[in-house]
């Protein structure tokens, strides 16, 4: 059994900066499925959005998040989160961040879609997530003490349902246990529920399914945004062209060289994600192949590295001027409900990062809006910890495992396939009410808390997948509208009335006795 004042559970950008900022006085561990380093941090292509040109402002990058996330954002907190992007840009400037500039050594500042200004800072050309990763792990003290290869398996309680830590399983299958004063979860998405994904491998929806069966609140789970442009070749999908590349000039086609949005937005290939997205699925489903024309960018090789690496790698000439592609499902807009510091509803639980839901993404995340949230809140809730008077480690409520799984449990590659054709990018009430009647078959919501503890680490992501697919259909059912990321054949148009309503689960947990417990979904 190990002790901390502070546990984070996740390792990219979010856990990171929050590591970096708490107090070196503080007992810190990191525990990490993977390795540091892994994740979708250090994948991310696109940059960090902050008003740093004299001709824009927060308020600006504020009317732009609005529209994108479709006014169902939190207004309070887009405000303060554009207001403090420019500090945190500057911030990672004095800590030697290589983001890129221009000759005179003054950042350079890209364009994005649905963005009013130029305000998007880079790092290696597309390579920004990788720049704040090393930057940031050169800042974490030898207070911090890294798990790798650990997968967090269950949060514990105490008897009020306040939580204590948590416990994990290592590489060689062993347990571990963790008792932290403050447990963060910084554990990132959900993009491995579809088989279309830009996510790593590691973005199962852990953090989210752990969140859940503690009985804390989640919300926004049919807001998911896909991402409209992953190379697609073989039927596959094999990683993120960078929104940037539109950014610079490249141009949606389809084999006959129609350019697809022409007609269909105002901002044409820069307009918000899921009218692209939406907009190159339809071409494909009429049995078109779409593409990214890259032949008016100068010296694409050099500008995006990554990217070309990636064409390289899946033997895509980009001497041709055209990469395939096809959307992918990117980022979850919706999560664990927190405060603006990254408290939960359950006492000594916080969350940062895509897995929070703190209300700025709305519908729909404004492109580089991801990485600035992670680093902002991962800040604020480091100087919250740092200076909120340590209690008593409380003792956890220990449950009885169950020996053996209830039913025997689908592949990871059945759960993505149905995700992807029940609640997908584009959604029915016939496709979501098949999908959900499949994945109550499993009654992961009641048996996931008293089984893990015999469960091996594949059989775990199977349940988090499982519990997170679940929150995903039954909060796309009742959302009888389409807005941003959740499109809705059967009710195609926005609907005003819902621009104030969001849907709510939470798991009701019976003090005193953890073992005893419902799940509940509510419409607020």
């Amino acid at each position: 059994m190990k002790y901390a004042d502070v546990l984070i559970i996740g390792s990219g950008i979010a856990a990171l900066q929050l590591a970096t900022y708490l107090s070196r006085d503080m007992n810190v561990i990191v525990l990490t499925k993977s390795s540091i380093g892994e994740g979708n941090s250090p994948y991310a292509q696109g940059g960090i959005a902050a008003s740093l040109a004299p001709e824009d402002s927060p308020f600006l990058h504020y009317t732009d998040t609005l529209e994108a996330g479709r006014f169902i954002n939190r207004t309070d907190a887009v405000l303060k989160l554009t207001k403090e992007a420019p500090e945190i840009i500057r911030d990672l400037v004095d800590r030697g961040c290589d983001f890129d500039v221009d000759q005179n050594d003054n950042l350079l500042l890209g364009m994005e879609g649905s963005h009013s200004h130029k305000r998007i800072v880079h790092g290696g050309g597309d390579q920004t997530g990788k720049a704040i990763v090393d930057c940031l792990r050169q800042h974490v003290g030898d207070h911090i003490n890294i798990k790798e290869d650990t997968l967090a398996y269950s949060l514990l309680l105490d008897q009020d349902g306040a939580c204590c830590g948590a416990k994990g399983r290592g590489s060689d299958g062993t347990t571990h246990t963790f008792l932290a004063s403050h447990t963060v979860l910084a554990t990132g998405g959900c993009g491995q529920l579809y088989s279309f994904t830009s996510n790593a491998a590691s973005a199962t929806g852990d953090g989210l399914a752990l969140a859940y069966q503690a009985g804390a609140k989640l919300t926004d789970m049919e807001f998911v945004q896909f991402h409209p442009t992953l190379l697609y070749k073989d039927e596959e999908t094999k990683g993120l062209v960078s929104e940037a590349v539109r950014g610079e000039g490249g141009l949606l086609i389809n084999e006959s060289g129609e350019k697809i949005m022409e007609n269909v937005h105002p901002l044409k290939d820069l307009a918000p994600r899921h009218i692209v997205a939406q907009t190159i699925y339809k071409q494909i489903e009429n049995g078109h192949n779409v593409y990214v024309d890259i032949s008016g960018i100068p010296q694409f090789s050099e500008r995006f590295p990554a990217v070309t690496s990636l064409c390289d790698k899946h033997g895509i000439q980009i001497e041709d001027g055209k990469i395939p592609v096809a959307p992918g499902c990117h980022f979850l807009m919706g999560g664990i409900c927190t405060d603006e510091v990254g408290a939960t509803s359950v006492e000594g639980l916080y969350a940062i990062g895509e897995v929070a839901c703190t209300g700025v993404h709305g519908a729909n995340r404004l492109a580089s809006n991801s990485l600035l949230e992670g680093l902002v809140y991962g800040k604020r809730l480091a100087f919250h910890l740092s200076n909120t008077p340590l209690s008593p480690i409380r003792k956890p409520v220990i449950k009885t495992p169950q020996p053996v799984l209830p039913v025997d449990l689908p592949s990871i590659a059945d759960i993505q396939q149905r995700m992807m054709r029940g609640a997908g990018i584009v959604r029915t009430k016939e496709t979501l009410l098949d999908l959900l009647q499949w994945l109550e078959e499993f009654r992961f919501e009641v048996h996931l808390e008293h089984t893990v503890d015999s469960c091996n680490k594949e059989q775990i992501t199977r349940l988090f997948m499982l519990t997170t697919a679940w929150l995903i259909t039954t909060a796309a059912l009742q959302r009888e509208e389409s807005r941003g990321g959740h499109y809705r054949s059967d009710f195609p148009f926005e609907k005003k009335a819902w621009e104030s309503i969001h849907i709510d689960h939470h798991m009701q947990i019976r003090k005193g006795d953890p073992d005893e417990y419902s799940k509940a979904t509510a419409i607020t």
